[in-house]
């Protein structure tokens, strides 16, 4: 069943917007910028247009959010803190309509729009805590009368560049925590999901109106990569936070390291979960099906390698083969169906290309790929999950495709299966299934995964709010989300107080006048 989205976005206040920015508390008018549709792939039809924004309207953008920092910063942590809660309340009003558009828009379930939508609320709870947790250290000096500590001061302007598989959770983790740590957000969205980012920034912008916050500390601007590129290049922006693939994020990082800026790159998975022959298999098919299927296989933390121990080989492949002969795959919002679509036809283009170089180089597919037609599929988005048996060495194996294609690897010796997990070039999330305890301590090891995530006995799609999130290699080394993750959006300032009656100096060194 198709939702009446103009309904949705009535009910969350954009039925009638087709901007190219916002400031926080206003639109701009549609401008003569490029348009962009947004084309939902459940069913090929365009739900809204935006426009891109030009130069001139970014750098106004910029400059509102820098006057805007000036009277963010100066607002306690805590009371900043009580507007990211009010943002989390007024993301559970309308969780349904906001999930709803996020799997219509960008092709996930509907369980998955809404688990999107609640990890914002999740990252709100956790930032609202954090703003009474902004914590420095003490340090005892060398010199007598004398005190030092270290205090954290928020950056400045924070520019989110998000990509489309997560189009509202990921600028959250971003936006809440900058937000309680006194910056102001500028946030580029994907061109394929603008609609699902101006909902957001509508719910946002209701919060910081009914709290008198100053223009500026929210801003969206709409457009294609010239966007982003000006955001990289822009030394006014402190850092750039930016999620997408790996080829993206090297252009980025080197255009903010050309300024000696910051950035925070969360990048591509080629992720793998050991089976080992001491694993529950039940409990293994769950993890492995999911994690393959899950957003038509288009999360960073999707599961695209299996390496399973020779002497269950077999029998899990089996299991496998059964389990994918049940899948239903249609309409995500119908929540019978277990995968949706790709996000458009470029993906489907990118799957069946993956499809030909994995036979090309010898690999055995055991359950078969192919695009899905028929009234049901009509937007030409909607293909079959597949499973090929492979060597890890091939040069297909060793990139990210952003579809359902799954390969299974063999394995006899558990340091055999780790080398062949660690060896791709990125190094996002991992799992062993395994009821074995030294083969979990193994894994989790400094000789164990390489990856920023490492799990035993679930496996690689998905995590939790409290857990700082990313990776290694070519994930690009960045950390979004729990833990300490906060500090990226600050600078160290370490503090000296002399309160004696003479001026020491350091390592007992003398200059007398």
């Amino acid at each position: 069943m198709i939702p009446d989205i103009q309904s949705i976005l009535k009910q969350l206040g954009i039925a009638s917007l087709n901007p190219s920015y916002s400031t926080g508390s206003k639109w701009s008018p549609a401008t003569d910028g490029k348009q962009i549709d947004s084309m939902s792939p459940v069913d090929g039809k365009k739900i809204a247009s935006v426009y891109t924004a030009s130069e001139q309207e970014y750098n106004h953008v910029i400059t509102t959010a820098q006057s805007a920092f000036k009277h963010w910063s100066k607002v306690p942590a805590p009371k900043r803190g009580e507007i990211v809660r009010q943002f989390g309340d007024a993301l559970r009003k309308n969780k349904e309509a906001l999930g709803t558009l996020v799997s219509y828009e960008m092709g996930k379930s509907l369980q998955e729009g809404f688990g999107e939508v609640q990890e914002m609320i999740d990252i709100c709870d956790f930032a609202v805590g954090l703003s009474r947790q902004l914590y420095g250290l003490t340090m005892h000096s060398e010199r007598p009368s004398h005190r030092m500590y270290e205090q954290w001061h928020p950056l400045g302007v924070v520019g989110i560049i998000s990509a489309f598989n997560f189009p509202v959770a990921v600028w959250s983790w971003n936006a809440a925590l900058a937000w309680v740590c006194g910056n102001v957000c500028v946030w580029k969205p994907s061109e394929k999901t603008p609609l699902t980012a101006i909902a957001c920034q509508h719910i946002i912008q209701e919060v910081f109106e009914a709290n008198d916050i100053h223009e500026g500390v929210s801003c969206l601007v709409t457009g294609d990569r010239h966007i982003g590129e000006l955001m990289s290049n822009d030394k006014r922006v402190d850092l750039v936070s930016a999620t997408g693939s790996t080829r993206m994020g090297k252009a980025v990082a080197a255009a903010v390291a050309g300024r000696l800026g910051k950035s925070l790159l969360e990048l591509g998975g080629n992720n793998a979960i050991i089976i080992s022959k001491d694993a529950d298999l039940d409990m293994s098919l769950i993890g492995a099906v999911f994690g393959a299927v899950g957003t038509a296989g288009q999360r960073c933390t999707t599961t695209r390698r299996l390496i399973i121990h020779e002497s269950v080989y077999e029998n899990f492949k089996a299991k496998l083969v059964k389990a994918y002969g049940q899948l239903r795959i249609g309409n995500p919002l119908d929540q019978h169906n277990h995968v949706g679509p790709l996000i458009d036809t470029d993906a489907v283009n990118a799957y069946l290309s993956s499809i030909e170089k994995c036979k090309a180089e010898g690999g055995k597919f055991v359950v078969e790929g192919g695009v899905l037609s028929g009234d049901a599929y009509s937007s030409g988005c909607y293909v079959k999950p597949c499973i090929a048996e492979v060597e890890n060495h091939y040069e297909i194996v060793q990139h990210e495709t952003f579809a359902p294609i799954l390969y299974l690897i063999k394995y006899k010796e558990l340091d055999e299966a780790i080398a062949l997990q660690n060896g791709v070039p990125q190094g996002l999330s991992s799992a062993i299934m395994t009821l074995n305890l030294r083969e979990a301590e193994q894994f989790l090891s400094a000789q164990g995964s390489d990856c920023g995530i490492a799990n035993v006995n679930i496996g690689t799609s998905g995590a939790e709010i409290g857990g700082a999130f990313g990776g290694e290699k070519e994930t690009g080394g960045g950390r979004e989300s729990g833990s300490d993750a906060w500090r990226n959006y600050m600078r160290r300032q370490t503090n000296t107080i002399n309160y004696s009656t003479t001026l020491p100096l350091a390592q007992g060194i003398k200059f007398d006048l």
